[in-house]
Parts: C-alpha cells; sequence; structure tokens
C-alpha cells in the first residue's frame, strides 16, 4: 500500500488527509471546525456534519487514488448506537459537567488507579464517568445502546459496517481497561456493560471494505480498506515505537508528553499522570496539560513569531507565566494562572508563553519518567523558542517535527511501512548561556513557593 487517506478529527478541528508512504508526505484536502451543538439534551457533537465532511473529503483522495482509509481521533470520546446503526445518544463533548453531578456515585465503582493507570479527571474525561452518567440520566436512551463505539472505531464503523472496540482509545483514561493485563477493567462487569462492547480488535487490523454506499458516494474502490483506527496521541508514538527509550510529546489541543523506554517512576495520579496504550497494546507511562488551549488563550488566538530581542527582553526580564490556565489539568493541580515580571505584549507575549508551554512540557517529561532524546509532534514542532527551552530545561536533545501534525503519519503507517526514513525538520541541543539556565532555575523556584 502506498496511498493512505486518513480521517484526522480532533476536538478543535477535522481533517481528510492523504499520505504517501513511499515518501512520507501529508498532504490535507480539506479541513473544518469540529463545533459543539449547544441545543438539545446537552453538548454535543454534529455527527452527521461530520460524516458529510468526511464523504467530500474522501471524494477529493479517491480522485487522486488512495489504496486504503485509516483513522485517527482524540480521545475521551465514544458514540452509543443502537441496533439499527444509529444514535441512541448524541455523542456527549468532554467538556460538559453532566457526568461531574453523578461524582460521588461514580466514584463508588470505578477502579483504583493501579489497576487502570485512570488519573480521575474532571467533567467527561474519564470515558467511564460519561457512560456511567449517560446510563443514569437517560435510562430509557441508553436501554436502546447495542454498541459504545470509541470515536475512531466508530468512523470506521460508517465506513465499513463492522463493530469493533480497540486498545489506544480504551487506555485513554476511561477507566474501562487494565492496561497491565490488557483486558477490560473492573468497571466493565461491574456495570453489566460487556456486551455492549465490541470484540477488541488491534488499531492496524482491516475490519473490511468500504460499504458499498460509501464507495458509491465517494468514489473509492468498492475493495477499499477500512482500517481499525488508533486514539491521536498513539498515531503520534507510532513512528517512534522503535526508538526507545525517548520521549514523546503529542501537541495540539492537549499537551499528551509519553515515556517510551524509559524509568521506573511512581506515578501520580494527583497531578494528571496516567497510563497510556501505544498500539502495540503496551503501557506507556503519560503526564500531559492543555498546552495547546492555554497557548492560545494566552495569545488570545494571535499567534505571532518572536524575534531575539523579544526572547532576550523576556530571559533578561525575568518575565513569566506560572502554572495554570485550567488548574484542573496538568502537572500541578490547584495553581492559578499568573504573570511575573509583568505582563508582556506581542512577540515578548508569545516567548514567554512558549517559554511557559515548554518548561510544562519538561515537568510532565520527569514525572512519566522519560529519557533519551525529547521527540515534539504536532503545533509546537515548529515553534522555535519552545524547542529550545524544552532543550534547556531537560538537558536533552530535542527534536522538533516542524509543523505537521504526527497524527496523519502515524494513523497512516498503521497500513504498512514508510519506504523513506524522513529526519525531523529541526534538532535543538541545549543552551548553556545562564540566562537560559538561570530562567529555567528561577521558573522552578517561583512555582514551588
Amino acid at each position: 500500500m502506498r496511498r493512505i487517506a486518513v480521517l484526522d478529527i480532533g476536538k478543535t478541528n477535522a481533517k481528510v488527509l492523504v499520505v504517501d508512504l513511499a515518501t512520507g508526505v501529508e498532504e490535507v484536502l480539506a479541513r473544518t471546525p469540529n463545533a459543539v451543538v449547544r441545543e438539545g439534551l446537552y453538548p454535543h457533537h454534529d455527527l452527521e456534519m461530520l460524516w458529510g465532511f468526511v464523504l467530500s473529503g474522501l471524494r477529493l483522495a479517491a480522485a487522486q487514488g488512495v489504496d486504503a482509509v485509516s483513522i485517527t481521533t482524540h480521545g475521551a470520546a465514544s458514540v452509543l448506537v443502537d441496533q439499527d446503526g444509529g444514535l441512541a445518544l448524541p455523542m456527549l463533548d468532554y467538556e460538559h459537567d453532566g457526568p461531574d453531578t453523578l461524582a460521588a456515585e461514580y466514584d463508588a465503582v470505578r477502579p483504583v488507579f493501579a489497576e487502570t493507570g485512570s488519573p480521575r479527571l474532571p467533567l467527561g474525561l474519564n470515558l467511564g464517568a460519561q457512560v456511567f452518567w449517560l446510563s443514569r440520566a437517560y435510562p430509557a436512551e441508553f436501554a436502546k445502546v447495542r454498541h459504545v463505539l470509541t470515536l475512531p472505531q466508530y468512523w470506521a464503523f460508517r465506513l465499513s459496517g463492522v463493530a469493533a472496540s480497540e486498545a489506544t482509545s480504551l487506555g485513554c483514561h476511561t477507566d474501562l481497561w487494565n492496561p497491565w493485563e490488557g483486558r477490560f477493567s473492573s468497571l466493565v462487569s461491574r456495570m453489566g456493560w460487556e456486551a455492549l462492547f465490541p470484540p477488541v480488535r488491534k488499531a492496524a487490523e482491516v475490519l473490511g471494505p468500504v460499504l458499498p454506499s460509501v464507495a458509491e458516494a465517494t468514489g473509492l474502490a468498492a475493495g477499499t480498506p477500512v482500517l481499525c483506527g488508533i486514539h491521536d496521541s498513539n498515531a503520534s508514538l507510532v513512528p517512534h515505537l522503535a526508538e526507545a527509550p525517548c520521549g514523546v510529546l503529542s501537541t495540539g489541543t492537549w499537551m499528551i508528553v509519553m515515556a517510551l523506554g524509559g524509568r521506573a517512576v511512581v506515578l501520580d495520579a494527583a497531578r494528571d499522570v496516567l497510563v497510556n496504550v501505544n498500539a502495540l497494546g503496551q503501557p506507556v507511562p503519560t503526564a500531559r496539560f492543555m498546552g495547546g488551549r492555554e497557548m492560545e488563550e494566552i495569545m488570545g488566538g494571535r499567534i505571532v513569531e518572536p524575534c531575539a530581542q523579544d526572547l532576550l527582553g523576556v530571559l533578561r526580564g525575568g518575565v513569566m507565566a506560572m502554572p495554570s490556565l485550567h488548574p484542573e489539568t496538568g502537572p500541578f493541580p490547584g495553581k492559578r494562572f499568573a504573570w511575573i515580571g509583568g505582563e508582556p505584549e506581542g512577540g515578548a507575549r508569545m516567548a514567554a508563553a512558549s517559554f511557559y508551554a515548554a518548561l510544562m512540557g519538561a515537568e510532565c517529561l520527569s514525572l512519566a519518567g522519560a529519557e533519551g532524546p525529547v521527540i515534539v509532534e504536532g503545533a509546537f514542532g515548529g515553534n522555535t523558542a519552545f524547542l529550545r527551552m524544552l532543550a534547556t530545561a531537560t538537558g536533552r536533545v530535542v527534536k522538533g517535527s516542524g509543523q505537521g501534525a504526527g497524527t496523519g503519519l502515524g494513523a497512516a503507517l498503521l497500513a504498512g511501512p514508510l519506504a523513506v526514513k524522513a529526519g525531523p525538520a529541526v534538532e535543538v541541543l541545549p543552551e548553556r548561556d545562564v540566562l537560559w539556565t538561570g530562567y529555567v532555575r528561577a521558573w522552578r523556584e517561583a512555582v514551588s513557593r
């Protein structure tokens, strides 16, 4: 297989792209906001709008010729499907606070961190809490559920008609999976949900060809295979599975920091540390924070390129952002965002925000026990200020991927090996200048106070 169409459904945006496995080149064919619908029973994603977008994107891909379809999506997401393949309930937005209304009841039945590697998270960030709340809040509708499908597998189901479960999505802080034993957690049996989850398939497995209706709507060849699909952070990890030990930062709305072959550490669930599951079914210590979301909020949505003088001004002035804008997540729970040394503007603000994200990323690497070089995939992969501070804070070489998402290539690689080994867009060594090392030390001291 050479040309792979990839559906990349992120929390903020959805894309259809084609990856050429002969060259490693990704071409984005279509993009649309993944907006949350506020009307109805609760905030939810517009799956029919997205389905129309997927079909139109695949039409563009089919016109160029593709050999398979792969899928990657954000986590903390599932779709409850009825006997006819329709929606038993709308797809809940994980930022809705509905599940919190039953927090005490859910806490009484959820498994402990030692079983699942899944910390207790707010809102619907634990998928088990979503399913629990929906089952209690809407019992009549929940009684019609035939399948609970994690999000990549929902789109695979729409394309192929085959229902499947998959470990990278089930292992994404859901409370539903035991990563150490590779099976469903005790929560699933405790709640009597076993029959709702279809058989577990590997991310790279072919579920079947596209449905005839999909082939007709898109122009894809009738036998085009549909892969089971993968959680987006783990898609970013696929190209690096053979490079351990290393740390991988998958960056987008969230910064997901994963340790491949790192040192053994005691994982602190209170600091947003968890265990992911990679495409090989192996547990991966992980730490995270809302890096992309916080960067966007700090900058007010206006991303600018800092110049050398902006960097120097921030370093010399000790201008620092303190964690965090989303204190319910990340390595410093409960701490509130603040500026030290004055609130900067323009390029200086971008420099300070980039340094802040890098220092938070370095803290996450430490919490996950990462060793070896650090690879940055996604939105932060082309941010030079971020890469320089991350290298300085970790004392390791940092390899930036440029602006590529990482997830698209990783999802495509499920279909076959890459013919060429593409190097990183940029490789950054730690700074030795006391301005940089002193900034790292001062930021850490300020956070500890």
